[in-house]
């Protein structure tokens, strides 16, 4: 069984399920995705997010907000550990630095990602870190502020691997998404050979960044296995280890019930 470590279920594309999101997770279960995070971007849709993880046994929920949303309420600590206090909810984020865009936002992420780390210490549940064109920064900050015994999972994972193997030392994961089976992503493939299992998750970002051979479709969560089958082709390993592998890692990091 697969685990889906990181989706965005209350923005997923569901013009061809005519009974809505329901049939969509009835489709992902089908092609054997067993569990979802279903993970925050702004406090704006916090909602829809804490009542999708509430309805379904198999999701859980994030709190937090994305480091390039620039409108709407900012997290502060007390808000954050608020929302936290809730039993689907099992991490903070996703949070961190998104340097693509320019440098004008640099500080507010900078601060914002220290008061998503403040609170992932004091409640003890991880956080879900995006980051991009920002090594390291990232990396200093969460050196600075983040507990290594609650550590986190970098996400969507873009960068190199030697920012991979200083995460992993301070007890980081690493998640790959969809972007690991595109053909020009040879660089990000020698990460995913390179990184001990036991520190690796899978993951669809969906509704973005469908894998191959699915690229330019809305993703879902049901694509999830095609990302577990890239990695066991790429690292020569039978596609059962990779679900088994990654399912546990995903079980340890957040702290819940195999």
């Amino acid at each position: 069984m697969y685990i889906d470590s990181h989706c965005h279920l209350d923005r997923l594309n569901l013009e061809k399920y005519p009974n809505g999101l329901s049939e969509a997770l009835d489709t992902a279960r089908e092609n054997g995705v067993s569990r979802m995070l279903c993970v925050a971007i702004d406090l704006e849709h916090i909602d829809d997010v804490l009542s999708i993880a509430e309805q379904h046994n198999d999701i859980f929920a994030s709190v937090g907000v994305h480091p390039t949303s620039h409108e709407g309420e900012e997290p502060s600590v007390e808000r954050l550990l608020a929302l936290a206090d809730n039993r689907d909810v099992i991490a903070i984020g996703e949070t961190g630095l998104d340097y693509y865009y320019g440098e004008e936002s640099r500080e507010i992420q900078q601060a914002r990602f220290i008061t998503h780390m403040k609170a992932s210490a004091v409640c003890g549940k991880p956080i879900i870190v995006h980051t991009r064109d920002a090594k390291e920064d990232t990396l200093a900050l969460i050196s600075a502020h983040c507990d290594p015994k609650i550590a986190g999972v970098l996400h969507c994972f873009t960068e190199d691997l030697d920012m991979a193997q200083r995460a992993i030392e301070m007890g980081f994961y690493i998640s790959f998404s969809g972007i690991v089976t595109f053909k020009n992503a040879k660089a990000l493939q020698e990460v995913a050979r390179a990184i001990p299992m036991e520190r690796m998750l899978i993951e669809t970002d969906s509704p973005y960044l469908a894998p191959v051979p699915f690229r330019g479709k809305p993703n879902e969560p049901k694509y999830v296995p095609e990302v577990a089958k890239f990695i066991a082709d790429l690292r020569g390993i039978s596609l059962e280890e990779v679900a088994d592998l990654t399912a546990n890692n995903f079980n340890t990091l957040f702290k819940v019930e195999a």
